[in-house]
């Protein structure tokens, strides 16, 4: 069964073509990380008009590298929830203008359970019950994956994103965007321990924070400018990563061990994160849980998730027609 996605939630336009949920037939990716490292970060209005330059070219390329036919597709699946509200509404729109032309079921797909389906094409092995740690410029949240359509939340951050934290840390050390590869990049020259930061203290068990330990750093950086002083840009960059992957892998880890958790799951951006990969293998090991990673190439925002997560809704009977809406936030737990 061969399922087209579209994913264009926020500063990628991708299309892929993906076989029975697990094979990738294609996986086009249109990136707009040069334009926006002008401005330090996303800038939507921008966004949404490169989508709409590129989304119909990106798809065509989608088509012509799987070698099919719309007409041979089984449905289209498209990112409607969560996202940029202009990004993600050009792609609901072409989607339904494709599906609508192929005469072709039209399949809405939360973009968090897409990064979570990265995992399937990274490890056909994989089903689920199992425990999931979704970190992204937008989102952080700790998920019991119930079934392949059925998710229970068991923490989420209180403020920040653990990638927004680390886009906002870039900024403020002069080392652009998109922050997480460039933090990273730093702090593999730096002392973790040089700077002291934070741990936030949350009534919930499994939430995390992520704001304070963004400010403690900017207060950092401005005081010892006010001072003459310089900062030491890799090791406040190591500093910063040791505490924000610490955070993530603690919180990850009590969720497993407090529920019993075999299988123990990473998605979304922060996934390529080799500090915090190398955290939880450490501490799966130690647990006698089975640690499962995304590929490089799918822990960031592609179409290939998108078309995975949509084979398992249109297996569950999930349609829209062609009053579909784009929604800028929907909890991954809709019904």
């Amino acid at each position: 069964m061969l399922i087209l996605g579209i994913e264009s939630s926020c500063d990628e336009t991708a299309a892929s073509v993906v076989e029975d949920g697990r094979t990738v037939r294609s996986n086009v990716v249109a990136s707009q990380a040069a334009e926006h490292n002008l401005y330090g970060g996303v800038v939507p209005e921008i966004a949404s008009r490169r989508h709409i330059e590129a989304i119909s070219g990106v798809a065509a390329a989608a088509l012509a590298e799987a070698g099919v036919r719309a007409g041979e597709l089984e449905a289209v699946a498209v990112t409607f929830a969560p996202g940029l509200i202009g990004g993600v509404l050009v792609g609901v729109n072409f989607a339904k203008g494709l599906a609508l032309a192929a005469g072709k079921p039209l399949v809405p797909v939360h973009h968090l359970r897409g990064h979570i389906a990265a995992l399937y094409l990274t490890h056909p092995q994989l089903k689920p019950p199992f425990l999931c740690l979704v970190a992204s410029g937008g989102h952080s949240h700790i998920i019991q994956v119930l079934d392949y359509t059925r998710f229970r939340v068991l923490g989420r951050t209180v403020d920040d994103a653990a990638g927004e934290a680390f886009d906002k840390v870039a900024r403020t050390l002069g080392l652009g965007y998109p922050g997480g590869p460039a933090v990273a990049k730093a702090a593999a020259g730096g002392d973790p321990k040089a700077y002291r930061l934070p741990t936030p203290r949350l009534e919930g068990r499994y939430d995390v924070s992520f704001s304070g330990l963004k400010t403690a750093v900017l207060n950092l950086v401005n005081q010892a400018g006010m001072k003459g002083e310089t900062v030491s840009v890799p090791d406040m960059a190591a500093s910063f990563q040791f505490r924000a992957t610490e955070i993530l892998a603690e919180k990850l880890m009590l969720a497993a061990r407090e529920t019993g958790a075999e299988k123990v799951c990473i998605a979304g951006g922060v996934a390529a994160n080799a500090a915090l990969r190398s955290l939880l293998e450490r501490d799966c090991a130690a647990l006698s849980a089975e640690l499962y990673l995304p590929s490089l190439p799918l822990c960031g925002d592609n179409a290939a998730m998108i078309a995975s997560a949509g084979y398992y809704e249109y297996l569950a009977g999930s349609r829209a027609g062609p009053d579909l809406n784009g929604l800028a936030t929907l909890p991954i737990d809709y019904r």
